[in-house]
């Protein structure tokens, strides 16, 4: 019964956002009158950005216990520096496609029940999230505080990562061809959010 619970919180939690992207907004701002709750809102605002940090969290507990442990720091890190290369003025073409294709990937992950070592999964994992950070960044409002607006994307970040990762636990004890098909559906979602 608490297993039954925690796969509708998890998947209840997942398809709350509409399936338009978070970043359609005029001028590519959502803001709120706290930056905080700016940061924190960014991430559940689009079903991009949860189904990639789901699927990712999904995907890690299959993974050896270093790159298990690991994954929520190294999309945390990516997340950082994807920001940061807003920050800097840099620009970086193709985001939207980016983050499609990071959704696709981690569904390919989860379907074929890949196992990847930690330096290849942890550096996938990071460059994932950097597309997915400088998304973040973009949407910052002008003013800002920008640590404070950091910490709240990095707080939801984890909040969907670790959603993805009690799923991804409860289903390790489920037929293997359901997760294969979870994988593929994310998989062909991220396709078409690249492709459009």
């Amino acid at each position: 019964m608490r297993n039954t619970f925690k796969i509708m919180l998890t998947a209840s939690l997942m398809f709350t956002a509409t399936l338009a992207m978070a970043h359609p907004v005029q001028n590519n701002i959502v803001h709120t009158h706290s930056d905080f709750l700016s940061g924190l809102m960014h991430p559940f605002m689009g079903l991009d950005h949860l189904l990639a940090m789901a699927a990712i969290g999904f995907w890690s507990m299959r993974q050896n216990d270093t790159m298990k442990r690991g994954t929520p720091l190294f999309m945390v890190a990516g997340m950082l520096f994807g920001a940061v290369i807003t920050l800097t003025g840099i620009n970086l073409a193709g985001i939207e496609t980016g983050i499609g294709m990071s959704v696709l990937l981690a569904g390919v992950l989860i379907a074929t029940l890949a196992k990847l070592p930690t330096a290849i999964g942890g550096t996938l994992v990071a460059m994932f999230m950097v597309v997915h950070g400088y998304a973040h960044g973009l949407e910052m409002a002008v003013g800002s505080n920008v640590i404070i607006y950091m910490v709240g994307f990095v707080v939801a970040t984890l909040v969907i990562t670790f959603g993805g990762r009690a799923l991804g636990s409860v289903m390790q004890k489920s037929d293997n061809r359901i997760t294969r098909a979870l994988g593929g559906a994310v998989a062909i979602i991220g396709g078409l959010m690249a492709a459009s």
